[in-house]
């Protein structure tokens, strides 16, 4: 069940990331037109924000309904988009923009998977197991090492190719997929437990850190391609690259951080996590030499983002009841992917008015060490007390 979990949300992932590698294409080669670096932001930013929202909505359906359910239908779902896409809509940035909206949909299997896992098991060991189906996210890997290959090959390649994967899995998923036995379903309507859920105060603490960690690493997933193209001068395809690398290094960490969390404590692991992402930041905006200190920096920001959200569902699956697991999943995984789509805009934005991206990222800086000092003390209390 946890590997089937995994692939799901890889591939949903991979989906969800297809546009993030051909923006800064699609900026040079002129095919949307005269677009501009704004332009790009918000072009990979609106897939972030539907799927991060929408994350509320599923987050709640899973608890009602079981993730046997819902991960078929949200990747059947996320064909239409895919398909359009590839064969209709790269006619125009509005059209990109639309059709956008929908591939979001594909960004809410992280809140299927979460109470999914969460239900199949023991306590001692949901940290490890949630962080291993957290390295699904490693899907926009796929995204940024296939997609550009295979636009060059034909336009429409990607998404078919996507397309087809997203369907044999939902067809896998539901024919071998089962919830938990004695799994916890929760009664009430959706809004009724959306809105009991949002009252917890450890929520919207949570969503916070979350907010950070892992918006941090989908920011950087999403826009690092743009960044090393303006900052550094590199090609699209080595930009993608080297954007698939910092992902790898996530991923890899994710389930690090869940089974540290498991074994150090969850508040031990967040701190250190953010305290390396404030140095990181700070380093990098200095726009370091890339080769030596700049991937330095960033790699070392890849690791402590994907270690940061692999611990911070497992502090969710200590302190939240095992109903409530898949609705406060929904909320924070929403600010997790809104913590990814507002800095491409605001990268953008700074870029635009300064020509330089170092007041973005000592922002991100001061961010990290605002998290730090929230999770040694609020945070922290909470857990020890969490009444």
């Amino acid at each position: 069940m946890l590997i089937m979990a995994t692939i799901g949300f890889a591939v949903n992932f991979w989906a969800w990331a297809l546009l993030s590698p051909l923006g800064p294409l699609w900026a040079q080669d002129g095919t949307l037109g005269n677009i501009t670096e704004g332009d790009v932001a918000l072009l990979v930013a609106v897939p972030v924000i539907v799927g991060s929202l929408g994350r509320i909505i599923v987050g709640a359906l899973t608890d009602k309904h079981g993730g046997r359910v819902m991960f078929p239908l949200v990747s059947v779902a996320t064909i239409v988009p895919v398909l359009v896409i590839g064969f209709f809509a790269q006619s125009s940035l509005i059209a990109i923009l639309i059709t956008g909206f929908f591939l979001g949909i594909g960004g809410t299997a992280f809140a299927i998977g979460v109470p999914f896992v969460n239900a199949w098991f023991p306590p001692s060991q949901r940290g490890l197991a949630i962080g291993i189906f957290g390295a699904g996210m490693g899907g926009t890997a796929i995204s940024a090492l296939t997609t550009v290959p295979l636009y060059k090959n034909s336009h429409s390649l990607p998404f078919l190719i996507t397309a087809v994967a997203l369907a044999i899995y939902a067809v896998a998923a539901w024919l071998i997929m089962r919830d938990a036995p004695g799994r916890s379903t929760p009664t009430g309507s959706l809004v009724s437990r959306v809105v009991a859920n949002s009252k917890l105060s450890i929520t919207w603490m949570l969503a916070f850190l979350y907010a950070v960690a892992f918006g941090g690493y989908v920011a950087f997933s999403v826009y690092l391609p743009s960044y090393l193209k303006v900052a550094y001068e590199l090609d699209p395809g080595d930009a993608a690259n080297r954007m698939a690398g910092f992902v790898l290094i996530a991923v890899i960490c994710r389930p690090v951080g869940g089974w540290l969390a498991d074994k150090l404590g969850a508040i031990e692991v967040l701190s250190g996590c953010f305290l390396i992402v404030a140095i990181g930041a700070t380093i990098a905006s200095t726009t370091p030499i890339l080769e030596h200190l700049g991937t330095f920096a960033f790699l070392g920001m890849a690791a402590a983002l994907g270690a940061g959200s692999g611990a911070t569902f497992a502090l969710i699956a200590k302190v939240t009841e095992p109903g409530r697991v898949g609705g406060v999943t929904g909320i924070v995984g929403a600010a997790g992917g809104l913590g990814g789509f507002l800095p491409p805009l605001l990268m953008g934005y700074i870029y635009g008015r300064t020509e330089s991206y170092s007041l973005g990222l000592l922002l991100l800086a001061i961010t990290a060490m605002v998290a730090l000092i929230m999770t040694v003390t609020v945070v922290k209390k909470k857990q020890d007390a969490p009444a």
